[in-house]
């Protein structure tokens, strides 16, 4: 962990914002080993569903099987590597068939079908499986891991279904989903999102309902780090009028109903609690300065069903918020992309950094 002549923990050097050897190196050391946060498994109901991933050079198709179990797999044919996929998402019959020699695969990645190949010696469909991704599913997420050999997702991942549960993420749905483009290095937005020393200057309507010192952390290690905030007004909620836009969460009660919960899943998932909802930001690199967010809204079915229902307050709030959080972070990619950048102590008020720098650091070793 970078540190001052005082030894007071200290922001990253510029490089880790704008080096493309080191963003080669993520790609290697955290991206394609860590487990990764992909989507909502309800985007794929049917059998056949899918939609594709695209994450270090690869495209990953994730999709429904006749069983109804997920699987995740390599967007290529075993045959001469010609991609399967002709759009991003959609549906497949019974097979997934290669446009070019019409190579035919059953959804569990089978070999089941190759024209003319019964003449070929020595051919077996058998050895010629689609080439599979570790796929896992955890309150309603998918994620994936790249590594043929991935540390246990449970091992890993159990703390966080534990640490979720009274918000059943499971079952909740999609209400509104917004993707933004983002002129800065993931790493700034994590950083961005894990700290509201920020917050009275960059977000003034969220600090008058969350003020930035009513906050704590309650997970400071592992690949699950973040804490609560307090919600200043009595059943409140963080929208545009202060009000929630719906029933609490079925699974909460006590101090949870007046607190916003902030949570860095490592190393692309920011999850936020709320008492009526839960937002998602789901992160993808796009290069060193580039980063693509999708934001999703989710809210319990009950909710979405009621008559009159309107989450805009919450949408409207919180795409504000965002877009305010993306212009500091492009500015900071600006700062830190300068010659005369060093690295800076950081804040009493921003303990979570120096934590979420040491875990990276950490990883990339």
């Amino acid at each position: 962990m970078p540190t001052s002549a005082n030894n007071r923990a200290t922001t990253l050097p510029g490089k880790y914002y704008t080096d493309q050897e080191i963003y080669d190196r993520e790609s290697e050391k955290l991206f394609s080993r860590k487990w990764i946060y992909v989507g909502r498994e309800a985007a794929v109901k049917e059998a056949g569903d899918f939609f594709i991933h695209s994450q270090e050079g690869e495209r990953i198709i994730i999709v429904r099987g006749g069983d109804g179990g997920l699987r995740a797999f390599f967007d290529l044919c075993r045959h001469r590597g010609t991609g399967l996929c002709s759009t991003d998402e959609g549906r497949f019959g019974k097979y997934i068939t290669c446009p070019y020699h019409a190579w035919s695969y059953a959804l569990d990645g089978e070999l089941v079908s190759t024209p003319n190949m019964d003449e070929t010696e020595g051919f077996q469909k058998e050895d010629y499986p689609l080439k599979s991704v570790a796929c896992r599913t955890l309150l309603g997420a998918v994620f994936i891991n790249l590594c043929e050999d991935p540390l246990d997702f449970e091992t890993l991942f159990t703390p966080l279904a534990e640490k979720f549960r009274p918000w059943g993420i499971a079952d909740l749905r999609l209400a509104h989903q917004i993707e933004y483009d983002i002129a800065a290095n993931w790493k700034l937005i994590v950083q961005n999102y894990s700290e509201c020393y920020h917050c009275p200057t960059v977000h003034p309507a969220l600090n008058e309902l969350s003020p930035f010192r009513a906050t704590a952390n309650d997970l400071e290690e592992g690949p699950l780090l973040g804490g609560p905030m307090e919600i200043t007004r009595p059943g409140g909620g963080m929208t545009t009028t202060g009000e929630r836009c719906a029933a609490h969460l079925p699974g909460l009660e006590g101090a949870d109903l007046q607190r916003a919960y902030y949570y860095l899943v490592f190393p692309n998932m920011l999850v936020s609690l709320q008492p009526d909802f839960v937002l998602v930001h789901r992160l993808t690199r796009r290069g060193p300065a580039r980063s693509l967010v999708t934001c999703e809204w989710l809210y319990h079915p009950d909710a979405i069903s009621e008559p009159g229902f309107d989450p805009e307050p919450a949408i409207e709030f919180w795409d504000e918020t965002n877009r305010q959080d993306w212009e500091i972070c492009e500015r900071s990619q600006r700062g830190v992309s300068s010659r005369a950048y060093t690295p800076g102590p950081y804040s009493s008020l921003a303990t979570m950094l120096p934590v979420i720098d040491s875990h990276y650091l950490a990883a990339m070793s």
